[in-house]
């Protein structure tokens, strides 16, 4: 690696349990909202579910071979909650005894294990009491992650409690389009406030088991910026940003929401459910904060549009419904994201202006694109360049003085990628799912160079 500052960071790449562990039905694992969600008619692309997915749980030593083979010295992975305790909360020992394999796998290559507690697959149990929406999940989820802590703390070292939880929140409770497929956007406020009292919880049920753990929180923190100068087109990024960055960013790092949020969201939840100390709980110190970026957004808020829906809905109506998004411009990847490493730098900038000293890593950055099988190789160009170009932007943070430490791609593997099934290729690993032989790409080989020089 050239002296450019970056020879201390972690390298790794990145996956998520339901992503890719399949066997839904093995080892005392309970079903999870996503087992609900992917098998309901019509929620996925071509109904696509996760029962098999990559079949990590079956070859997890071959995925840590490929990831041990790539030179990664970190490897971020989450634990299904369904598969680590039983529907009572309690110890499922099967569970524990899959991922305690996983991680003596990673430690025997010398790869450090990267655990976050939730990506999403909240068992269907405790959505049958209310899920999100119901305060006691915030508790049972200390639970949780006092039992993980527990079992495996002597060996990981680095937790994250929540992967994404805007995703959870908003695209579970608010638009459908994540599981349990509810759309309300007051639900979507009671779910984050939930999520972010759970968040607290879990940090101090892990140090609470082990004191010499390593704690963070992992976001999607959108790079929302205005279409113009105007005062109309800078409010509306505004307030996008409130709600869908410092929601979280406010009472975890700062110990209280940011002004403006309860007022702008008022006709659609009186925030009741925020109750004296829970900001306490949520604020707690943290070793890291985890970024996960992918492509930005800009915003237009017309003058006439804005008077003539808030007349229509009052003047604390739902931010999206008066904001309008720019069509993002090309060239797109196959999610139809735009391409925006700049706005990498900026988010890293703005982190380390607003958290002096906060230490932060990418937690997940890549791209889907539609990869050819060919007979000499799966030559992903596309997606070394998108990679490229944002590790660059990291390196561009890090000149101006950002604390990173660490760099995951995502992911390891193709994988089910949600409601878009498997019709989206993120890996730097070709899967066939109908025969599980995985191939690196262009792309693996790449990144093997970069890490390695």
């Amino acid at each position: 690696m050239q002296n450019d500052g970056t020879q201390a960071l972690r390298w790794g790449v990145a996956t998520a349990s339901y992503q890719i562990e399949g066997a839904v039905n093995e080892g005392g694992r309970q079903p999870s909202i996503w087992d609900t969600f992917s098998h309901t008619p019509g929620r996925t692309f071509n109904g696509d579910t996760g029962d098999i997915a990559c079949d990590h749980f079956h070859r997890f030593a071959e995925d840590v071979a490929l990831a041990a083979d790539l030179g990664v010295n970190a490897y971020r992975f989450s634990l299904a909650w369904g598969r680590l305790v039983d529907a009572n909360g309690r110890p499922n020992q099967a569970g524990i005894d899959f991922y305690s394999r996983l991680v003596d796998e990673l430690l025997g290559h010398g790869i450090t294990p990267v655990a976050t507690l939730y990506h999403w697959d909240l068992p269907q149990s405790l959505d049958d009491a209310g899920g999100w929406l119901n305060r006691d999940t915030a508790y049972r989820f200390g639970d949780y992650a006092g039992i993980a802590a527990s079992a495996l703390g002597d060996r990981i070292h680095d937790w994250t409690t929540l992967n994404e939880p805007w995703c959870s929140a908003f695209l579970g409770y608010g638009s459908g389009e994540h599981a349990p497929g509810h759309t309300d956007p007051g639900e979507s406020l009671r779910a984050a406030h939930h999520l972010n009292l759970a968040h607290g919880l879990g940090v101090q049920a892990i140090r609470a088991s082990r004191t010499d753990a390593k704690v963070s929180v992992v976001c999607n923190l959108h790079a929302i910026f205005p279409a113009s100068d105007s005062p109309d087109d800078l409010a509306a990024a505004q307030r996008l940003r409130r709600v869908g960055n410092d929601i979280w960013t406010g009472p975890m790092l700062d110990g209280a929401y940011p002004d403006g949020l309860m007022d702008e969201t008022a006709a659609y939840s009186d925030w009741s459910y925020v109750q004296d100390g829970d900001l306490a709980t949520i604020h707690q110190s943290l070793d890291a904060f985890g970024l996960n970026y992918y492509s930005s957004s800009r915003v237009h808020a017309d003058a006439a549009t804005l008077t003539q829906r808030i007349a229509a809905k009052g003047p604390t109506c739902w931010v999206a419904d008066y904001v309008d998004f720019v069509p993002p411009s090309g060239p797109l990847t196959a999610m139809g994201w735009n391409i925006d490493p700049g706005a990498l730098t900026w988010l890293l900038e703005d982190l380390a202006t607003r958290w002096p000293g906060l230490p932060v890593f990418i937690s997940e950055n890549g791209a889907a694109y539609e990869d050819v099988v060919t007979a000499t190789g799966i030559h992903d160009q596309n997606r070394i360049d998108y990679i490229d170009a944002h590790i660059q932007a990291v390196k561009a943070a890090m000149a101006k003085g950002v604390p990173v430490t660490g760099y995951f791609a995502w992911s390891l593997l193709d994988n089910f990628e949600w409601a878009w099934g498997y019709s989206r290729r993120f890996g730097l690993t070709y899967v066939d799912y109908a025969t599980q032989k995985r191939t690196p790409k262009d792309s693996y080989a790449w990144y093997k160079q970069m890490i390695g020089r």
